[in-house]
């Protein structure tokens, strides 16, 4: 699973909370720490593979982040046959900056190398707070590479993440979680009945 999106979308708390959600119900899961841009997210993603006892795949900051996707996708396949989710965290990318763009192409073809048919899923974090900006991310990340899945963060707060109507309708892709707080539960699976609910302002 590749996870995609533009700057302090909270993607790497995304992945954290899923390998939390996979290891308790019973999954080895494998972690790769490919935003090497960030030496914090290196680091925060570290402490939450320690938590949810995932395996860890990283390399220091700077570093080539496709060699650390190559690198992951080798200790996934190192368990097979148990099926194993593998989370790739990524650097976070304007979705107008080419070169970043180009990096996040290569970061695939070289998954593809160990396994053809890598990512099996590629899930945009977007955050609620950024209205309709999330369909020009979706427009932008789509000429890159196919999105499988949305997950919509920081709906915590006062963002009610009304742009997802407007996904849906153009890009049909599937939303599959959506963030409402820090805490690994809080990661929630999303209720298409409760969000238009929340978004009218009806009690669920």
């Amino acid at each position: 699973m590749l996870v995609i999106g533009v700057n302090d979308a909270d993607k790497t708390t995304t992945i954290g909370k899923l390998a939390n959600n996979l290891t308790n119900a019973g999954a080895k899961v494998v972690i790769g720490a490919a935003d090497t841009f960030r030496a914090a997210a290196i680091e925060q993603l570290k402490v939450w593979a320690d938590r949810s006892e995932a395996s860890f795949v990283a390399s220091t900051q700077g570093a080539d982040a496709a060699g650390v996707a190559f690198e992951t996708v080798k200790r996934a396949k190192q368990v097979a046959p148990t099926p194993t989710p593998v989370l790739f965290d990524t650097a976070g990318r304007l979705q107008n900056t080419s070169e970043l763009m180009a990096e996040l192409a290569k970061i695939i073809r070289v998954m593809r190398k160990v396994d053809e048919d890598a990512p099996h899923e590629t899930l945009l974090v977007l955050d609620a707070t950024v209205g309709q900006n999330a369909l020009s991310q979706v427009e932008n990340f789509r000429s890159v590479t196919e999105i499988t899945g949305l997950v919509m963060t920081k709906l915590d707060g006062t963002a009610k993440g009304g742009v997802l109507v407007a996904l849906a309708q153009r890009h049909a892709i599937p939303i599959h979680f959506i963030g409402v707080g820090e805490r690994a539960e809080d990661l929630q699976a999303f209720s298409a009945q409760s969000f238009a609910r929340a978004l009218v302002g009806l009690p669920n």
